[in-house]
């Protein structure tokens, strides 16, 4: 018998699913500029993949199925309309910044220090808002304290 206490249990993991237009792209994207791991290949469309101890699914959109008979899973309409971002802990957010560009990432600003973090954002092909940040406590490369 399960009572109200039973969940979560060991086992129960939280994975983030992102919805892209063109797979392809998005999977270079987060594989090549981000530099996550392809953990399972699941079709030719859905992947599991990891980066920083956390994963998350790369799928296309799609209809209703029978388990979500109201949902469409579609990428972002508007990028600058957010209801969730990926947030991505660094512990150098300057140094971070400056590899993600060399590879081809384009943020939207320069990382910014707030005194309490240090915050950069981009986006992926299809516009997922993703933050890197940085707590104010640590020491960028350069030996400042931030």
């Amino acid at each position: 018998m399960t009572t109200t206490n039973d969940f979560p249990t060991t086992g129960v993991e939280l994975r983030y699913l992102l919805v892209a237009s063109d797979y392809a792209r998005s999977l270079a994207f987060y594989r090549d500029v981000l530099g996550a791991k392809v953990v399972r290949q699941i079709s030719d469309v859905l992947c599991l993949l990891s980066l920083g101890g956390g994963e998350f699914l790369l799928t296309v959109g799609g209809g209703p199925t029978q388990d979500k008979p109201t949902v469409t899973f579609a990428p972002p309409i508007d990028a600058d309309r957010v209801s969730s971002e990926l947030n991505i802990r660094v512990p150098d957010c300057f140094a971070a910044y400056e590899v993600l560009r060399s590879r081809g990432a384009e943020f939207l600003t320069p990382p910014v220090d707030w005194g309490y973090e240090v915050r950069a954002f981009l986006r992926d092909p299809d516009g997922h808002l993703i933050e890197l940040t940085q707590s104010g406590q640590q020491q960028s490369q350069a030996g400042e304290h931030v």
